[in-house]
């Protein structure tokens, strides 16, 4: 057994990890401030599925970025998030938004970004661990 917990600040607010980085299943906590936004993004391995736990978010996804749905997650409702699926959550109220996935792989692709980040691929995130 290893007790593990590690947190990132972001622009957006922060993250805790809560598993190993290197384990086949993540779980973090996402605490986005309210009016923030996380990328609109995909992820061209990770699978995840996002359960709001506390505030309001909305959820925006879609499998183009011309054809995007936005709707008002529901608390303690899964969201799954599959493969190259285009998605982002953004805070209506500072909120907690659980999040269960695949292990970090492949490149997470960000279409836009309000804090004009890159893609983040898979190199990079092992040299930010060492």
């Amino acid at each position: 057994m290893i007790a593990f917990q590690v947190k990132t600040e972001k622009p957006w607010g922060y993250e805790i990890l809560f598993t190993p980085p290197e384990s086949q299943t993540i779980g973090k906590l996402l605490h986005i401030n309210a009016g923030a936004r996380f990328s609109l993004q995909y992820h061209e391995v990770k699978e995840e599925t996002l359960t709001l736990m506390a505030g309001e978010s909305k959820i925006i996804w879609g499998e183009n970025e011309n054809d995007l749905k936005t709707e008002n997650m529901k608390k303690n409702h899964g969201y799954f998030i599959s493969k190259r699926l285009i998605h982002r959550c953004e805070a209506v109220s500072d909120c907690d938004i659980f999040e269960s996935s695949t292990k970090e792989e492949g490149t997470t692709v960000r279409l836009q970004d309000d804090y004009t980040r890159k893609n983040e691929t898979e190199e990079e995130r092992q040299q930010t661990r060492n």
